[in-house]
């Protein structure tokens, strides 16, 4: 069972804080951060998917709505938009949930980074990989999700890999909007025990240790996926 906050006091020393923190930082992990990040990249790549084939259309008028929308979100600051979902909306009458708005925030930006790796991805599959694939009869449709689309994925794991490392940390961000995540969680102990430093070191590196696990999984993936690579 986790150590509530109001169990951790000013008079604990060095170590005692630290480790009566670390229970309470690991429940804020696994019940926000983690979800939270997982949920807004899976949402992120849904909507990267869409926004890359769009971008790839040959329709002007399919084209521009993702331009626009990728040169918006690219051209402001997640913490601005952060704070026009959760502070702004309410402005119009929509009243959102912390984690709601955050998730939003989170997808919309995946989504916009995303679909410029996939986009590059598939362009960077050789031309001659669409002409094999119309040779033998395939349409464009069967030869994207069944020779283009597996190769890209090769391609685009490791910046897409960067892009979830970097969104885990990202998610601190979520502690603006009192989501009580792995950050928001040391922010509390740290303002009842004015020990800024060792509280934050510590939020550090429980960070640093899930995006070594995740530099791990990233490497495993590549493996798996470098049989689709054409040689």
């Amino acid at each position: 069972m986790f150590l509530q906050n109001n169990t951790i006091t000013a008079e604990m020393g060095g170590w005692e804080l630290f480790s009566n923190s670390l229970l309470p930082m690991l429940s804020g992990a696994i019940q926000y951060t983690i979800p939270l990040t997982l949920i807004s990249f899976v949402g992120g790549l849904i909507l990267a998917l869409i926004l890359a084939m769009m971008r790839l259309s040959k329709t002007r008028i399919i084209q521009l709505p993702s331009i626009i929308f990728v040169s918006a979100i690219r051209g402001t600051p997640l913490l601005v938009q952060l704070f026009i979902i959760f502070y702004g909306l309410p402005n119009i009458g929509v009243n959102l949930d912390p984690f709601i708005s955050a998730v939003i925030a989170f997808i919309l930006n995946v989504g916009a980074y995303g679909s410029e790796i996939i986009r590059a991805s598939i362009l960077s599959i050789p031309k001659g990989q669409w002409e094999a694939a119309h040779t033998i009869g395939m349409s464009r449709w069967t030869a994207l999700r069944r020779i283009i689309l597996p190769q890209a994925a090769r391609v685009s794991v490791p910046p897409l890999s960067n892009s979830f490392i970097s969104l885990v940390k990202d998610t601190s961000l979520a502690s603006l909007v009192l989501v009580a995540e792995l950050f928001r969680k040391a922010q509390e102990i740290a303002a009842r025990t004015y020990d800024f430093l060792l509280l934050y070191v510590e939020a550090a590196l429980i960070y640093w240790v899930i995006c070594f696990i995740l530099s791990l999984v990233q490497v495993v993936i590549e493996k798996r996926l470098n049989r689709y690579v054409a040689r």
